[in-house]
């Protein structure tokens, strides 16, 4: 990838993003993480479709 993942919705890297954070999935809010496709997913929800966290110490 180029840059570092941001936040579909703000354009934002996850520590700068103030949009409101849930999953994309089931819409939950409980340890949701910015993931390498730009939305938010809960760790079940990363599981289950294979999603990876955006590495946000790359940049």
């Amino acid at each position: 990838m180029a840059g570092p993942v941001l936040c579909d919705q703000c354009n934002k890297s996850e520590q700068q993003c103030t949009c409101e954070k849930y999953c994309t999935i089931c819409k939950g809010q409980h340890n949701v993480r910015l993931c390498a496709d730009g939305l938010y997913y809960c760790p079940e929800c990363r599981e289950a479709c294979d999603v990876s966290v955006a590495d946000s110490h790359a940049y």
